[in-house]
């Protein structure tokens, strides 16, 4: 059966609900991992996911900063919330899919937002830089990286806020010392994508060759032309699924909507 997930960091949900109303309008994915929600779970606008055709709402979020939240058509079940670095700031969220909704097999969706590490890279002097490096760290040791390779059935989406490729910049060589495309940033990266053998769904569609970019800063007027972007958000697969997908967009248009976010959605359509 064909399963679509998209992921989007919205930057308040709240702000942005008319623009995620008209993506889910226009797009109809099966589900939706929002990012950087903004807002405390007793604030989060239930009834008006629900109005739309989303009823299934799982939420991990607080006032002002971070937060992510899962919203699907099809039933949810077993929501998980995980802490990294010692840290209570809501960033991931784990949902389970199967036969309620439609599947024959079971499979998890993770939904992650990662620090994005401040402005300067040295973890010596910039402690938002040092948290994204451990919070790197716990997710390569993690199990949600060890069950991916042992065999789980695993989607994992989100801001993970690492361009890790040359072309997921507007410019690697300028780009080097930029917090985002750092080699340690990358270094670290990679290995949590090879700890649990997850498969880039958006490469996979995209050669490496090829630019692609789902983050165009607000400090650009005209981002469109100037069109220095990078890839922060991204949609793997554990080896279970790997191959599975059938389709990837990247709604580049929804940066040019009326106050946007800073990120676009990406859609995943899958064949299970």
């Amino acid at each position: 059966m064909p399963f679509t997930v998209a992921t989007w960091n919205v930057n308040s949900v709240r702000l942005r609900l008319p623009l995620i109303k008209r993506f889910l309008r226009r797009y109809a994915p099966d589900v939706l991992c929002l990012q950087e929600t903004k807002c405390p779970d007793d604030k989060f606008p239930r009834r008006q996911f629900a109005e739309i055709g989303y009823p299934h709402v799982e939420i991990y979020g607080q006032k002002g900063y971070h937060g992510v939240a899962t919203v699907s058509r099809r039933p949810l079940a077993n929501a998980r919330r995980e802490n990294f670095c010692g840290k209570e700031d809501c960033r991931h969220l784990a949902v389970d899919v199967g036969a309620p909704a439609g599947l024959d097999r079971p499979l998890t969706i993770h939904n992650f937002y990662v620090p994005a590490g401040g402005d300067e890279p040295d973890p010596e002097v910039n402690e938002k830089f040092a948290h994204k490096l451990a919070f790197l760290d716990e997710l390569c040791a993690h199990s949600v990286s060890s069950e991916a390779r042992d065999g789980a059935r695993s989607i994992l989406v989100g801001d993970l806020n690492v361009a890790p490729l040359e072309h997921d910049v507007w410019s690697h060589k300028q780009l080097l010392n930029v917090v985002s495309h750092t080699p340690i940033e990358v270094e670290k990266f990679l290995a949590f994508q090879e700890a649990g053998g997850w498969f880039d769904v958006m490469r996979s569609f995209v050669p490496a060759s090829e630019k692609l970019y789902t983050w165009w800063s607000y400090r650009a007027a005209d981002w469109a032309d100037s069109d220095r972007g990078r890839r922060l958000d991204h949609v793997w697969t554990s080896p279970a699924l790997a191959g599975a997908a059938r389709a990837m967009n990247v709604v580049r248009a929804a940066r040019g909507w009326k106050q946007p976010s800073d990120h676009v959605p990406v859609i995943a359509a899958f064949e299970f």
